[in-house]
């Protein structure tokens, strides 16, 4: 398989959350929304749901959006699910939105690895906010070499996962081009022997590349915080849309 198949293969999608289950990455985010007040968000990349349920819990409006169905699947038969609006797409084709506040959390902005997708998705979302909304995202700095420790010692682990059984799990890097790095997932369910594997690349930008993106497309870079869960490893942006900027 192909194609970040880890979120778009109905049983690999279902093994996000039971082998990723610490996500107090996303404290930062759920703080951010408060700072900003925001009640309206859109969650761009949105997954299997966690932090839209965790908003929507807050009793924030939101939207969560994700191009891979098997994900939006599994969000959708959560407890809560129904306070959420799920769109099955990216942030190019959104319906008419005024969100206080879009996100994407964890990997999603470096999976957006093409440079026209990664432009459509500034345009989307910056469409998507009112007038003074914020996007807030992160992506690794790429002095720290994270894809260093994605090898198969490194990353070996066998999950017993309720319902499942046992997973046999790894990660591997496949190749490096320039700011591009490709990695597969291997997952091997012991029920039935069967072997998944999901390939995904990453685009690690520098932070001066993607403050000039941000400013090529209309918004306001208002800081560039650390990210709590990788401290000194992780560029937090908070980008603003104007209060009066024509749109």
């Amino acid at each position: 398989m192909t194609g970040d198949d880890a979120y778009g293969h109905p049983r690999l999608a279902a093994l996000y959350d039971p082998l990723d289950p610490d996500r107090s990455d996303l404290d930062a985010y759920l703080a951010m929304a408060e700072e900003f007040a925001a009640r309206r968000v859109l969650d761009i990349g949105c997954g299997t749901g966690v932090f839209a349920l965790l908003l929507a819990g807050r009793g924030i409006d939101v939207v969560g959006a994700d191009p891979a169905k098997a994900s939006v699947d599994v969000a959708r038969a959560k407890p809560g699910a129904g306070r959420v609006r799920w769109l099955v797409g990216d942030a190019t084709a959104l319906p008419p939105l005024r969100a206080d506040l879009a996100t994407m959390t964890a990997n999603v902005a470096q999976a957006i690895a093409d440079p026209a997708a990664w432009q459509g998705t500034l345009r989307g979302a910056y469409e998507a906010l009112r007038p003074g909304g914020r996007l807030v995202f992160e992506t690794r700095d790429p002095a720290w070499r994270a894809w260093e420790g994605w090898n198969r010692e490194a990353t070996h682990a066998v999950t017993d996962v309720p319902g499942v059984g046992e997973v046999e799990h790894w990660l591997e890097v496949t190749g490096i081009d320039g700011p591009l790095v490709s990695f597969r997932g291997t997952y091997v369910f012991a029920a039935d022997g069967e072997t998944l594997t999901s390939d995904s690349t990453l685009r690690f930008r520098e932070r001066a590349e993607v403050e000039a993106d941000l400013a090529g497309r209309g918004y306001v870079v208002e800081d560039v915080r650390d990210a709590p869960d990788r401290p000194g490893r992780e560029f937090v942006f908070v980008a603003r849309r104007p209060e009066a900027d024509g749109g």
